[in-house]
């Protein structure tokens, strides 16, 4: 709130340069707020899709997060007034990807009532007979 403040100042003050710096910031951190949930619902999403290959079945309930977790991914990433995205397909496999160790290891805590570790089941996951 405070930077609103001081770009209300820069401003009023003339102070052009100042404010668009400053407005150059709001958007850094705004854009860094986005891919911190983008993360955060990916690395959910992940824990579903994990222990639904390994279990090889699947719940209402994780069905329901699966959708859940995709609609919020959608919502967070559209810009609202300029349409497009934030990030583009690329940077979302990228944070994906980032998220997958994480994922597995809270995925194997929760799959086979954790009885296997990460390492194991993520070979399940890469088996033939998956």
């Amino acid at each position: 709130m405070e930077e609103l403040l001081e770009l209300r100042q820069f401003l009023e003050q003339g102070k052009i340069h100042e404010a668009l710096l400053l407005v150059d910031e709001l958007e850094e951190m705004s854009l860094g707020d986005k891919i911190n949930k983008i993360d955060s619902y990916s690395v959910i999403l992940l824990i579903h899709l994990i222990k639904q290959k390994a279990e090889k079945r699947s719940t209402r309930s994780c069905d329901v997060s699966i959708e859940n977790t995709v609609r919020e991914i959608n919502k967070i990433n559209k810009r609202r007034k300029s349409g497009g995205f934030y990030l583009n397909q690329a940077e979302l496999i990228d944070i994906l990807q980032q998220g997958y160790q994480v994922a597995l290891k809270r995925a194997a805590l929760e799959a086979f009532e954790g009885r296997y570790e990460a390492e194991e089941l993520a070979a399940m996951l890469t088996s033939k007979k998956l």
